[in-house]
């Protein structure tokens, strides 16, 4: 049983993450999927709780024929100790797949295989290019998956992050 650790923040999860999960799902048998910072929310790099990010990542992978799971991971703010920390909240995995240079240098200070996998379309797919589509009333859509947009609408999630960006 061959498992892979994936980790991002997924603010929000998009088609780039899609993209990369479903490439892991044809090396692996079963995937794991970290959600990175799980104690932040309400913010503007950070609007959706740890809960609305498992919702959309669960339902955007309800087709994909890979088994997943997703575990919330808090930051614990000691580097030292990440990766220990990641592996007494996650099932047992072989291999992590990132292409962040600090997480590809903690995992392989630990010894865990890592891979970086080929990012899809990064220059039009990040979490901080489609806030600030939202934010500025653009059209952001088609940059996740349609569950996603789902999740977004059922939260109010466009709403809440208009919210906290403002000023007083």
């Amino acid at each position: 049983m061959r498992r892979g650790f994936y980790i991002g923040r997924f603010q929000p999860y998009h088609n780039g993450h899609q993209a990369v999960l479903e490439g892991i799902a044809d090396e692996v048998d079963e995937i794991i999927i970290g959600v990175g910072s799980a104690q932040l929310s309400h913010d503007t790099q950070n609007p959706f709780t740890a809960g609305e990010r498992v919702l959309m990542i669960t339902r955007a992978l309800e087709s994909i024929d890979c088994p997943f799971y997703v575990i919330p991971i808090e930051d614990i703010r000691r580097n030292a100790l990440w990766v220990s920390h990641v592996t007494s909240m996650s099932p047992p995995f072989e291999i992590c797949y990132t292409s962040n240079p600090l997480v590809i240098q903690l995992f392989r200070e630990a010894n865990i295989r890592v891979k970086s996998p080929p990012m899809y379309q990064r220059e039009s797919l990040s979490g901080t290019t489609i806030r600030q589509r939202i934010l500025d009333g653009e059209p952001w859509e088609s940059y996740v998956p349609g569950p996603v947009v789902d999740v977004i609408s059922e939260i109010d999630g466009v709403q809440r992050l208009r919210t906290i960006a403002e000023t007083d």
